[in-house]
């Protein structure tokens, strides 16, 4: 068993309280979270000198999208209540639950490349009206990780190009492609 697979036992028991595992969506969580793991490690690898918390990384990338379970998105089985762009808070809300408040930051603050205040204010986006951006390294390393890899089930281990993530994020201003290239610019 390598250092992913051993750190990730703990993260999959929580995912199974909430998500049968059986099921095709927790098979698209687990493999887009593993994927986000292994690009977070990379990451991790590439700014050693920072010296990210590598099992936090995998705990959390695990975890990031606990939330999703809560939310629509008929195309990956989504069959919750809340607009998709809730799953941050929301599995915000369930880690700390589970008495994890780190892990719940990165779940509420990977969403796009972070939202703002602003943002929410300005794009009326249903979600409490505060920063949601990344503020930790790992928090950061998760985040831009994330942005590689979609939930798509036909490509869940394509990685994305970044001009791929650029078109995306610019969708929701140019704050989110700014932050990502950021970010980009420090872990590549």
């Amino acid at each position: 068993m390598d250092m992913l697979e051993a750190v990730m036992v703990p993260p999959l028991k929580i995912l199974r309280k909430y998500y049968h595992p059986e099921t095709e969506l927790y098979h698209l969580l687990v493999e887009h979270s593993k994927a986000v793991a292994r690009k977070a490690l990379k990451v991790a690898d590439k700014v050693s000198h920072l010296h990210p918390d590598r099992k936090f990384l995998v705990e959390a990338a695990m975890l990031h999208d606990i939330g999703i379970f809560l939310t629509y998105l008929h195309q990956i089985g989504c069959r919750g209540e809340k607009p998709y762009v809730c799953h941050g808070y929301l599995g915000r809300e369930l880690l700390e639950n589970e008495g994890l408040p780190l892990h719940a930051l990165v779940c509420e603050r990977h969403v796009g490349a972070g939202i703002t205040k602003e943002e929410i204010i300005e794009h009326c986006l249903p979600l409490p009206p505060r920063d949601m951006v990344p503020v930790t390294l790992e928090e950061k390393i998760i985040c831009y990780a994330d942005k590689f890899f979609s939930k798509n089930r036909d490509a869940i281990d394509r990685e994305k190009t970044v001009a791929e993530i650029e078109r995306e994020l610019s969708r929701h201003g140019s704050g989110q492609v700014m932050r990502f290239f950021q970010w980009h610019k420090l872990f590549s």
